[in-house]
Formats: structure tokens, sequence, C-alpha cells
């Protein structure tokens, strides 16, 4: 009966790592390509544009963990989630999160943005055995989104 439990996890996590397989590769961007699909100029002081990305991270959710105005950093977080189903039938609990970053500097007689987007998923087995894996997130309309809506707040804090 032991045996045969492990041979069913075994066949489920063969199963997982191999459609893990079947994914499209990632789309490899030049670090220009990259940094223009993450980054924004804006016509506006840098501490108005530094209030509208905390604010647009707290709107989309995240928690911020630190927001210094000097060097103009900001990091946040998602809230994790896990996936109940794999801890209940592989003994694998996986805890998914997205964490955010922006740098706001002066450049060019403008505020600049620089945001950052990545996906991570830690891991833990039965046997104590951890794993982590953090993705960035290229996904050009998700910068796009962020970005309107840092435009919008810098309007209503410079229209008030």
């Amino acid at each position: 009966m032991k045996n045969n439990k492990k041979q069913i996890k075994f066949i489920l996590i063969s199963f997982l790592l191999l459609s893990g397989c079947a994914f499209d590769p990632p789309v490899q961007l030049t670090p220009l390509e990259i940094q223009n699909i993450q980054s924004r100029s804006y016509d506006a002081d840098k501490k108005i544009v530094f209030a509208s990305v905390v604010s647009v991270f707290q709107d989309l959710g995240y928690t911020i963990n630190s927001a210094n105005f000097d060097t103009g950093f900001i990091s946040a977080e998602s809230a994790a989630t896990s996936d109940f189903s794999s801890k209940f039938m592989l003994g694998i609990s996986e805890v998914n999160q997205t964490k955010a970053t922006a740098f706001i500097e002066n450049f060019k007689g403008k505020s600049r943005v620089r945001l950052n987007f990545v996906t991570s998923s830690r891991s833990s087995y039965e046997g104590g055995q951890t794993d982590r894996q953090d993705r960035p997130i290229l996904n050009s309309q998700i910068y796009q989104n962020a970005f309107e809506k840092i435009a919008n707040s810098i309007f209503v804090r410079t229209n008030e």
C-alpha cells in the first residue's frame, strides 16, 4: 500500500514536470528593450510622482515594504496565494506572490520612473526541502497599465 502511494506520487510529479516543458520559451529581450518597457518620464515634480507611485501600488493591491523619497526607491509585494490541492495530493506546498519595485529620479528636467514586477514562487516538500523561483514579468501591457494609472494619479495631484 505504501509503495503504491509512492508510485502514484512519482507519476503525478513526473507528469507535472513534463507538462511544464510544454510551455513556449520566454521571449529574449535586450536590456534596452526591457528598460523601454519598464520606464516612463513625467512632467511633474519628483515628490508628486513618488506619492503617485506609492498610491498606485496600493490601488493595485500591493503592500508597501519600504519607500524612501531620498533614494527614490519603493519596494512592495502582493498578497501571497497558495495551492492547497498540491499540498493535499502531493505533499507539496507552493506559495506565489508578485513583488514590485520602483525607482524615481530627476532626469533631464523630468521625473523618471522605472518599475519592475517579479513573480516569486516558493515550494516546500514533505521532507523539509524548499525551493524558490523568481521570474521577471516582461508583459508590456502590465507596465502600460501601471504607467497609465500613475499618469492619472499625477494629473489628479497636480490639479487639486
